[in-house]
């Protein structure tokens, strides 16, 4: 194995230097996105309502508070601290959260996508450069020795495409997973963002109208 890979040339060494970043930004990525931003959204964001519910603010806080490691606790505690505002202007210091914790979540994504390509076009430049060489190494042997010249020079020389393409598949595999759990959260921060701004526009609609009762 390690004799073929060795007959694939200098940019087989250059792909799997390739992979192995790859491989270790996705494993960052991934421990990011599925462990560190590991929350009960749902949970969380009920136990903030229940709170609201007995117009307890400052529980809500609290709750808010538990949780602010994480990016949803943080643009829901945004939209509550402005809860005496009106309601375009809690709309707005929550989008302005949103919007500073997606690059946050999208960081280094899409790397992967560019070291698919990378993987996939070293492989194609080292195919033509073990084709030159090979047309080259053919150019002064004889009519038997050509052939067999050619025919190894050709498979080498492949190599180097079927190894960029090994590299290049699981890049684009991992890139659209890590892609989507981001875009998982920042459907789940625009939704709980909503549902807040909904809920504290109803309580205040609901204090105006004990108030002019």
């Amino acid at each position: 194995m390690f004799s073929i890979f060795q007959s694939g040339g200098l940019f087989m060494y250059v792909i799997l230097t390739v992979s192995i970043v790859a491989f270790a930004l996705f494993c960052e990525r991934a421990s990011f996105l599925y462990f560190r931003m590991k929350l009960n959204a749902d949970k969380a964001f009920l136990n903030i309502l229940a709170s609201l519910e007995n117009l307890n603010y400052r529980g809500a806080l609290e709750e808010c508070s538990k949780i602010e490691k994480h990016p949803l606790g943080r643009i829901l505690k945004a939209g509550l601290l402005k809860s005496d505002k009106r309601d375009k202007e809690i709309e707005l210091a929550m989008e302005e959260k949103i919007l500073g914790e997606i690059p946050l979540i999208k960081a280094r994504v899409n790397y992967l996508a560019m070291f698919a390509n990378i993987s996939t076009l070293l492989g194609l430049l080292g195919t033509i450069v073990g084709l030159i060489a090979a047309f080259k190494g053919v150019s002064g042997a004889t009519e038997v020795a050509k052939q067999e010249i050619l025919a190894g020079g050709i498979s080498v020389a492949m190599l180097t495409t079927a190894f960029g393409l090994v590299v290049a598949i699981p890049c684009l595999v991992g890139y659209y997973i890590l892609n989507n759990r981001g875009e998982y959260w920042i459907e789940k921060f625009d939704e709980k963002a909503l549902s807040l701004l909904n809920t504290l526009s109803a309580l205040k609609r609901e204090k105006e109208m004990q108030c002019q009762g």
